[in-house]
């Protein structure tokens, strides 16, 4: 077998949660391409309706699921409507990421489970609940998006850390428990991407003398420069690839 045909995700199923903009999106475009059914993920309609058109004009094959990962009942139903639909899951990248800026002193203990709710709870949930799908076919691919700020941290910004740090944890203990059944667990781990949520601050011309200092390719990250990791994690190429974290930083963190 050639080893592009290694990277065909034909007759796959995937979840993308956060799927409808941004690094989602572009990740989901990418399995698509490759020739996944993907299930397009978030919490409003219209943007979802957005993405699955746009991947629908590539002859790509999509449909939206529009529900708040934060909602373990809306999860349940989700995964419900998955297997009864398509009767299996694939790939399932965690995605969803929700960010609070701030001193940990200015957090509330509401606020704080919240976050770890949504950025670390609900990603143990769907998994264990995707996992259990993917035995049943003796193969899987659970993709965890992490960021480097699991590993470095500006001021004013704990609780975000620690949750993907939490993800890290999680993706290795997946790879252990589940690769006896043909189901791998890999991260990816973004640095600095210019998506519509950091538009202002890739905007922001008072940031460039440090961008140009501490990331060696000198530059945002590009949205779809994130494609390439995702197709490649939960493609049959990385099929021995499992507990890693694939960091893509343009060299943030490795720079002194």
């Amino acid at each position: 077998m050639s080893i592009f045909h290694r990277f065909s995700l034909a007759g796959r199923i995937a979840l993308v949660t956060g799927g409808g903009r941004g690094l989602g999106f572009e990740m989901a475009q990418a399995l698509a391409d490759a020739g996944a059914h993907v299930i397009v993920n978030g919490r409003t309609a219209a943007t979802l309706d957005t993405a699955v058109e746009a991947i629908r004009t590539r002859d790509g094959s999509a449909e939206a699921a529009a529900f708040d990962i934060g909602d373990r009942e809306a999860q349940r139903a989700a995964m419900a409507d998955i297997e009864k639909n398509h009767g299996r899951l694939d790939i399932l990248i965690n995605n969803v990421g929700a960010r609070d800026r701030r001193p940990l002193a200015d957090f509330d203990d509401e606020a704080i489970l919240a976050l770890l709710n949504t950025d670390l709870a609900a990603s143990i949930m769907l998994s264990r609940d995707a996992a259990r799908l993917m035995k049943r076919h003796n193969h899987g691919r659970l993709i965890s998006v992490t960021s480097i700020s699991g590993q470095v941290v500006m001021p004013g910004d704990c609780v975000y850390p620690a949750a993907k740090q939490g993800l890290t944890g999680l993706m290795r203990g997946m790879a252990v428990e589940f690769g006896p059944h043909g189901i791998t667990s890999n991260a990816i781990a973004p640095g600095w991407f210019a998506t519509e949520t950091n538009a202002a601050m890739a905007a922001n011309e008072e940031l460039i003398p440090f961008v140009r200092q501490r990331i060696p390719v000198q530059r945002w990250g590009r949205p779809d420069e994130i494609a390439g990791a995702a197709l490649f994690l939960a493609s049959d190429a990385a099929s021995f690839v499992n507990g890693h974290v694939l960091t893509i930083d343009g060299g943030m963190t490795v720079r002194m």
